[in-house]
């Protein structure tokens, strides 16, 4: 029989296999021991302790109404984000500076600044231009795809850049782009709808073209959309002849879109980001697929080279 030669306390027993005192605790015959901790386990949980003191004193740490305490340091996470911007804006303030000097349609002639330009803009347009037309500027109905060769108001750099300096339709900015269909409701009889509604879907081989559908695009419809459909960026008249469809494409669609025109709005960039930004976002727009190259120079004829003189 052993013989426990250390005294129990008041709370437990001493265990007779490992001469240790017991907490008083028993889980279906199983006694929980009263072990002391290891003392490297103990010394840890100090220096931790002492960490978390120099931590509170020397960086925020307490949560105040508005704002945590300071810290004698001074530091904050805000102020080190708010540094290093300025590094960053700092390592590239030449190349914004150049992209600033150099008119937009002058561009594409510098590849590599071309090429920064893009970057940026994909940049921009991943913060403000995603929720409407998407991650990949795929668009979805109601907002333009911008990966395709249709442009309502003209796909060259320049024109993306007034588009998106000036927005469409959007009533604070004097200079914003700007057309109404009008609503032809009441105007035509069922037959009619219908016959015109072909016509439309007749322009990108959709459906059977009639000679009464035809003339009613010829009076109402051509003046903004073309003869062809063609689309006529001057008016901000959408070509209706390449089955690319803002509002949809059937039938349905259609008719709703001649009896009850839809309008899209968007906001107007200038004095939300700066000229460079909105330089680039136009150049990343225009890289995307669709952007048009402008219009060549007209071919110079003996009477233009005579005028030419007579202007000096």
């Amino acid at each position: 029989m052993t013989t426990n030669k250390i005294p129990a306390s008041a709370g437990g027993r001493i265990d007779e296999t490992t001469g240790t005192e017991t907490v008083g605790h028993e889980w279906d015959g199983i006694e929980e021991l009263n072990t002391p901790l290891p003392r490297w386990w103990l010394y840890t949980f100090y220096a931790t302790i002492l960490f978390a003191i120099g931590y509170m004193v020397l960086y925020p740490a307490w949560p105040l109404l508005d704002r945590a305490t300071a810290g004698t340091l001074g530091w904050t996470s805000r102020g080190d984000l708010a540094a290093q911007m300025r590094a960053a804006d700092a390592a590239r303030a030449g190349t914004v500076a150049k992209i600033a000097a150099t008119p937009i349609e002058a561009l594409p002639a510098d590849p590599q600044l071309m090429q920064t330009a893009v970057a940026g803009g994909a940049a921009a347009f991943k913060v403000n231009c995603v929720q409407c037309h998407g991650a990949g500027a795929a668009g979805s109905p109601g907002y333009p795809n911008l990966n395709d060769d249709d442009w309502i108001w003209g796909g060259t750099l320049t024109e993306i850049e007034y588009t998106l300096t000036h927005g469409i339709r959007w009533d604070a900015a004097a200079e914003t782009r700007s057309n109404f269909m009008p609503p032809f409701a009441g105007s035509f009889d069922a037959a009619q709808q219908s016959a015109l509604a072909a016509h439309v879907l007749s322009l990108s081989g959709k459906a059977k073209a009639s000679a009464a559908g035809a003339q009613m695009f010829a009076d109402n419809c051509a003046a903004c959309h073309g003869a062809g459909g063609e689309g006529l960026p001057a008016m901000g008249g959408p070509a209706l002849n390449d089955a690319i469809w803002l509002y949809g494409g059937t039938a349905a669609d259609v008719k709703a879109q001649i009896l009850k025109p839809r309008h899209g709005v968007m906001p107007a960039w200038q004095g939300r980001l700066d000229p460079v930004t909105i330089k680039m976002l136009a150049a990343y727009v225009h890289a995307r697929g669709g952007g048009q190259d402008p219009a060549p120079a007209a071919p110079a004829t003996p009477e233009t080279e005579a005028a030419k003189v007579a202007a000096k």
